[in-house]
């Protein structure tokens, strides 16, 4: 099964919403949830990154991969097994991250969702992942 997960980059998480991320991720992960798509930018997307990589230590199988929108981003691999660059490369460099956020949705059967207004990349990321008929987890 392949995660991936939808939040906003610029709002501030609370503990609450860690601990509820690591539950929903944890209980994917004992239904056979094995490869976790993260997108890299924004504060949403580090707090995945890190719950997925302190369940690691519990589930070394699991497997972490930032989706790279433009294929000379520098990262700091340490929170990541690899990275992909999804086939986007004839995409003006301005639609890159939306292009890589849909193509992020099409590989993946679960969409972990923390979006708490309707503007924006993650509310545009998550009506994709709901008209491409995703199964939604939501925060």
């Amino acid at each position: 099964m392949v995660v991936c997960f939808c939040g906003h980059g610029k709002e501030i998480y609370t503990n609450d919403v860690h601990e509820r991320l690591y539950r929903i991720v944890e209980e994917l992960i004992n239904k056979g949830a094995g490869r976790f798509l993260l997108g890299g930018y924004g504060n949403f997307d580090m707090l995945a990154a890190r719950t997925v990589y302190e369940l690691k230590t519990k589930y070394p199988h699991i497997r972490s991969e930032l989706v790279l929108p433009y294929p000379d981003r520098k990262y700091d691999a340490g929170l990541y097994n690899g990275s992909v660059y999804p086939p986007i490369e004839n995409v003006p460099r301005r639609f890159a991250i939306v292009r890589r956020n849909e193509w992020i949705v099409q590989q993946a059967d679960v969409v972990i969702a923390y979006v708490t207004h309707d503007w924006g990349g993650a509310a545009r990321m998550l009506r994709y992942a709901e008209k491409k008929g995703k199964v939604i987890a939501k925060i």
